[in-house]
């Protein structure tokens, strides 16, 4: 009998100790899948620590809303592609750094591009297009040919309100590439600034190799900023032609790539049907965007007037279309990612520098 007693109180330890490390597993697991802020109150938005910096510094700023969802979806195609390089780091393909000096550099590149590089903003970079009519007129491109161009083309009566539009976001995309391109720049000129400190000479050959890449890569940017101009200089002399392929800015610079690449005429085929797709999801972003500016004017005129059942109303509905447009804005910047990826890969031999 007390022996009996004795197996059933060891099976009673056993199954509490069971159930113990069972509950302490499933909340050890939680813990370490949703990650909390510095505060330990709620689960971060990315998985990668410094782009959770980023992120809470913007939140703090206070930044436009379409500005804050742009954002966003940058950091998203940041966190995809430092895990992805992660991985190839862990199967050693990337020996020479080449991959990690890229992500790095995206990195200040988010960084300057939102005004969060410690500096002083003296490139006017605003992602918040819908905001430009604020600009004083004839001056909104912070660049006097974008802007000569732009006053000539708008006065000249061969354009249409639609068109005109249209013209306008043509000259709001080069003006942001041009932005990329000094963004660029200051930071190869301080890498290499960091390089003429080099003492280890091994460290020093693998820098110059990264130098040499993102000179490359500016004489690339370079060329298509001048090839960017002088279709916006024909487009502004001569207007929109009729049988024209597409109309969104990015969608056309894609298609451009595209015929100067060494592809057939099958491959030109199927990927003009893939460009169609992508700039009816281009046009699907953008009036999320033009929603959601929408969506917080009527935020804040509904708190102004301190119905607070009112107020929780709006708020969820912004909060659900704030979400809707980062989630669109990923989702479209990773479909430009493929497709530049794509159309370079197959234009490599025929675009050689």
């Amino acid at each position: 009998m007390a022996l009996n007693k004795m197996r059933l109180h060891s099976l009673a330890v056993m199954l509490i100790s069971c159930v113990c490390i069972g509950v302490l597993g499933g909340k050890y697991s939680r813990e370490m899948n949703e990650p909390k802020l510095s505060d330990g109150k709620s689960p971060v938005e990315f998985r990668i620590a410094k782009l959770n910096q980023v992120w809470e510094k913007a939140i703090r700023m206070q930044l436009a809303p379409v500005k804050q969802a742009e954002l966003h979806s940058d950091l998203k195609i940041q966190e995809k592609d430092e895990l992805q390089w992660k991985k190839l780091k862990a199967e050693g393909l990337d020996e020479n750094g080449e991959k990690e000096a890229k992500l790095r550099r995206n990195f200040n590149v988010i960084l300057a591009k939102y005004g969060m590089d410690g500096k002083k903003d003296t490139r006017g970079l605003d992602t918040n297009n819908l905001k430009d009519h604020e600009s004083k007129d004839g001056d909104i491109f912070d660049d006097p040919r974008l802007d000569k161009l732009w006053n000539k083309a708008k006065n000249s009566g061969k354009f249409s309100e639609e068109e005109l539009l249209s013209l306008r976001r043509e000259f709001q995309h080069h003006k942001e590439k041009i932005q990329e391109y000094n963004i660029v720049m200051d930071t190869l000129s301080r890498t290499e600034e960091i390089h003429k400190n080099v003492i280890d000479p091994l460290d020093g050959d693998v820098k110059e190799h990264v130098l040499h890449q993102k000179h490359t890569e500016l004489k690339e940017k370079m060329r298509n900023l001048n090839q960017g101009f002088e279709r916006l200089r024909k487009l502004s002399h001569e207007g929109f032609s009729e049988d024209s392929e597409f109309k969104e800015p990015r969608v056309i610079e894609l298609w451009e790539m595209a015929k100067r690449a060494n592809l057939s005429e099958d491959e030109l085929d199927s990927l003009k049907e893939e460009l169609k797709h992508f700039e009816t999801k281009v046009e699907k972003h953008q009036h999320y965007q033009e929603q959601l500016d929408l969506s917080h004017q009527k935020l804040k005129h509904v708190e102004a007037l301190g119905d607070k059942e009112h107020i929780l109303r709006t708020q969820e509905k912004y909060k659900s279309l704030a979400e809707k447009t980062r989630e669109m804005g990923y989702k479209m910047k990773k479909h430009l990612q493929d497709l530049t990826s794509k159309i370079s890969r197959n234009g490599l031999n025929h675009n050689e520098l």
